[in-house]
């Protein structure tokens, strides 16, 4: 059995993701919709033409991602996609942050994604696809968000990395970098999307967009892909900065 896995899969870019891949994908046989929250899995799956599975999860848990562990074991399915879309996120001052908020990014940004790229490999054959996604704030150290552009600069260079790892398997790996998105996330970030920049303000990217970009990419095997104008500038500005910073080292 050929599947596809995303999480996040109730809301967000990952709704978006399944909505998508739900016209986009060959032979794949069901899409696994995996998140927290049961309605929302399950009112996406009744709009998708693709025969769906709604997994209830908290992929930031030890016993549940033992459970999963099982199930593919189990099922011994072949994975074709695994969409890595999970993530939390808290805008403000480090040292007024709670450790809570602190661990929560940590916990799903970091860890819950490199568990969940680790139990999905051995699954994964030749043409299979993993899409990572991170974040623009991957590419520079953002004040006022220091943990989880932290957390997404560890989802972009264990991305890139297992590019290079991976690339004699036929195996490839894209690592999604969008500005800001128009998604539920910021007004959990930010709380009081207010308190944006202006600059940020106007570099909003539509969902429906970035997930359109970031799946033609993953097609053509890219490691990186960049939504909007903008954010293509920043990457192009950092990555011409490291290849110097490099001749020196």
């Amino acid at each position: 059995m050929n599947i596809a896995i995303i999480t996040g899969a109730s809301s967000g870019m990952g709704r978006e993701f399944a909505r998508q891949l739900d016209t986009k994908l060959d032979k794949t046989d069901e899409i696994w919709l995996l998140a927290r929250r049961r309605e929302p899995m399950e009112v996406l799956a009744q709009t998708m033409q693709s025969k769906t599975r709604s997994i209830v999860i908290d992929i930031t848990k030890e016993k549940e991602m033992r459970q999963f562990e099982e199930v593919l074991a189990i099922q011994n399915p072949k994975i074709t996609v695994l969409v890595n879309c999970a993530g939390v996120g808290s805008h403000g001052i480090f040292r007024k942050q709670s450790d809570q908020q602190i661990a929560d990014m940590v916990n799903l940004n970091i860890v819950a994604l490199t568990r969940m790229t680790k139990l999905c490999l051995p699954y994964m054959h030749k043409g299979s696809k993993i899409i990572q996604f991170a974040s623009g704030a991957a590419f520079v150290p953002q004040a006022a968000f220091a943990v989880y552009a932290a957390s997404k600069s560890y989802v972009y260079s264990l991305s890139r990395a297992l590019s290079k790892e991976l690339k004699g398997s036929g195996i490839s790996v894209t690592a999604v970098c969008p500005g800001p998105v128009n998604t539920p996330f910021l007004e959990h970030a930010y709380g009081d999307v207010t308190s944006m920049s202006g600059l940020k303000k106007l570099t909003i990217a539509k969902t429906e967009c970035v997930v359109a970009k970031a799946i033609d990419d993953c097609k053509r095997s890219k490691t990186v892909s960049v939504c909007g104008l903008p954010m293509k500038v920043l990457y192009l500005t950092t990555q011409s900065v490291q290849n110097v910073m490099q001749k020196f080292m």
